[in-house]
């Protein structure tokens, strides 16, 4: 990978990306905002935001969902794909140790990314009208916050240098 490749897809990713959401941005931008300015909700998000919204949002709704499905299943079935032939791939490991460390190495990304990839699917994905205000919060909390922040605690515990130092820090302060 060379730095000009690197460039390359970051760029790549950033201009896609832009493009992607424009359409909502613009189609955001035209709405009539006429009832209250606070939105119910964590942070400024975009099913939230059209609640508030006194004009016709269906065609946004529309494309919230219909590009909702694509960007969550196509990584889920590479992720599930993936996960297939990597458990197979162990599966033909000869020693029992190795499976275990193995699989024990892949449960963690395993876990964060079901989490993460769930949570996005059941806000963006699955039809608002079964989803309550608070059950979409917590489930917005997930992907943003909970996701972002167990990630290096879960890596980080694998280390045996890191694990050791917390128990260290925790017996000095529980255990007196």
């Amino acid at each position: 990978m060379t730095g000009g490749y690197c460039i390359i897809l970051s760029v790549t990713s950033w201009l896609l990306g832009f493009s992607i959401i424009s359409f909502e941005i613009v189609k955001t931008a035209k709405l009539h905002f006429c009832g209250p300015n606070i939105i119910d909700h964590l942070f400024c998000d975009i099913v939230p935001l059209l609640k508030l919204a006194c004009s016709d949002t269906s065609m946004i709704h529309v494309v919230v969902y219909v590009m909702g499905i694509p960007f969550v299943i196509m990584p889920t079935t590479i992720i599930v794909v993936s996960y297939t032939y990597i458990i197979l791939a162990v599966l033909r490991i000869s020693s029992s140790t190795g499976r275990q460390k193995a699989f024990s190495t892949c449960s963690s990304h395993l876990i964060v990314v079901s989490i993460f990839y769930w949570s996005i699917f059941s806000v963006y994905v699955v039809p608002s009208k079964g989803l309550t205000n608070t059950l979409s919060k917590i489930l917005s909390l997930l992907y943003t916050v909970f996701t972002p922040l167990i990630n290096p605690i879960i890596y980080s515990l694998r280390n045996k240098d890191i694990r050791k130092a917390i128990q260290r820090t925790f017996q000095k302060h529980v255990i007196w």
